[in-house]
């Protein structure tokens, strides 16, 4: 049984990564339908909830039945990033999560995400803030290191443990590397299988089938994957891995059920977000949803341009009549 301290997580999770207007309470709800272990809000800006933004408070925002949660802060200064997790630790998740790998520009120029990657020291004590500052578990997203000449992450996982945190979801690529190229596996195998860490090891980077994550367990030991993109317009590949680790086929879903779990994630949308903000926020869903059929551009430029839920409604059970009970072609 793989544990967050008193936070039972399964022998062998499958926890949904968090992604910057992705990952929201509508998303994470049918994920978690679909059986993901564990889930992470958005990440949420440090000064952004210290100023009670709306856009960074929103995102404190779950239902009960999404747990175990964490919320996912970042940042750059100590004192912002110990009132942030106060802020989180109120709205009573299950753990604290601190991001330490986006490589998106604006974040790792002001200092925070992947650019602790530069200075573990730095790293060190701000993580230390933190865990001083909660009482909840807090546990680290991170990368390899900065570039090809700086992969410390055995050294910082070292380092993240003996100051207490809980577990560490290791992406596979460098900062430089953004996420280009294939995803490097073989270090966080070298994290997972060094004799010196206890702590749960989370492998992410990749994984867009069932069949890449049993193997990454096979291979590299890790104790649970962590999915990003591979769950976008995707979320029954929880199901499915389960099923393989079980020996079982899964059958995934045709269009009729594709439409019915987008329908549902439309509907979940709504009570969070409202009627006007959902119709515009789910068309980025859509591609994701229905990629792999045939002659389905057509279609999407449909559903993106509906102007209302009713026509979108009606536009997604006119493609089941056109595609029927055809299963995925992706």
């Amino acid at each position: 049984m793989i544990r967050i301290e008193n936070i039972e997580l399964g022998e062998f999770p499958v926890i949904l990564a968090p992604m910057e207007d992705v990952t929201d309470s509508a998303f994470r709800s049918v994920c978690k339908d679909f059986g993901a272990d564990l889930m992470y809000t958005e990440f949420i800006s440090s000064e952004g909830l210290i100023r009670d933004a709306f856009k960074s408070t929103r995102k404190l925002d779950f239902l009960e039945k999404e747990r175990p949660i964490g919320i996912q802060i970042f940042g750059h200064q100590k004192d912002s990033m110990i009132a942030a997790a106060k802020v989180s630790e109120a709205a009573q998740p299950n753990l604290i999560d601190i991001n330490y790998g986006c490589p998106v520009k604006k974040v790792v120029s002001k200092g925070a995400g992947a650019a602790f990657l530069k200075d573990l020291p730095r790293m060190v004590e701000m993580t230390k803030a933190v865990i001083d500052a909660v009482d909840l578990p807090v546990t680290i997203k991170t990368r390899l290191g900065w570039d090809e000449d700086s992969k410390n992450i055995v050294e910082v996982a070292k380092r993240m443990q003996e100051i207490g945190v809980k577990a560490i979801a290791i992406h596979g690529r460098t900062r430089s590397q953004l996420y280009k190229g294939d995803a490097d596996w073989e270090l966080i195998g070298a994290v997972k299988n060094d004799p010196e860490i206890e702590i749960p090891i989370f492998g992410n980077g990749d994984i867009t089938t069932a069949e890449e994550a049993i193997k990454m367990k096979s291979i590299y030991g890790v104790d649970g994957v962590m999915i990003g993109r591979g769950a976008m317009g995707n979320p029954w590949i929880f199901s499915e891995i389960k099923a393989l680790l079980k020996g079982e086929t899964y059958q995934r879903p045709n269009m009729e059920e594709r439409v019915k779990v987008c329908k549902a994630h439309y509907l979940n949308s709504i009570e969070v977000k409202g009627n006007d903000r959902t119709l515009k926020e789910m068309r980025k869903h859509y591609g994701n949803y229905f990629k792999g059929y045939h002659s389905i551009k057509p279609w999407r430029m449909k559903l993106v341009t509906a102007p209302n839920q009713e026509s979108l409604f009606g536009i997604l059970n006119e493609m089941i009549g056109e595609f029927g009970g055809e299963g995925y072609k992706g």
